[in-house]
């Protein structure tokens, strides 16, 4: 069995937002009780990551780090039609990633005690995110 549904999430600007349960809200859509969903984001300055999902800290941590290795309105960007958070959120999305794949166990996403599934925006502004989830198994 294969099923694809798109969903749209708003962001409120720069951080990361547990979408967990909105993924795991289209597989309950399904009989599916083992296989694998993907998840695709559609969009160049956004990007998905599993991370720790009980203690925010983690991701103030990594938002810190990256805005470190990756400088907001750097000199030597020459894409920057956007402002000063665009050419760094294209960055920030080729380093982390734009897809991911999670096992299905039991009609349920086979994440760890402590992962989450998280959109992470980029830009400084709210932007709303299209994410495909494909789900195969049987």
């Amino acid at each position: 069995m294969m099923q694809q549904q798109t969903i749209s999430i708003q962001t409120q600007g720069r951080a990361t937002l547990d979408i967990t349960a909105e993924v795991e809200g289209v597989l309950r859509t399904t009989d599916i009780e083992k296989g694998l969903c993907h998840v695709f984001l559609h969009h160049t300055s956004a990007s998905l990551i599993i991370t720790e999902n009980a203690d925010a800290a983690v991701r103030r941590d990594l938002e810190n780090y990256i805005a470190k290795l990756v400088i907001d309105g750097d000199p030597a960007y020459q894409h920057d039609q956007e402002g000063p958070d665009d050419m760094a959120a294209h960055i920030r999305s080729v380093l982390t990633q734009s897809e991911i794949t999670i096992p299905i166990r039991a009609g349920r996403l086979a994440l760890g005690t402590w992962q989450g599934l998280y959109l992470w925006e980029h830009r400084y502004n709210a932007h709303r995110r299209n994410i495909t989830v494909t789900l195969t198994g049987a």
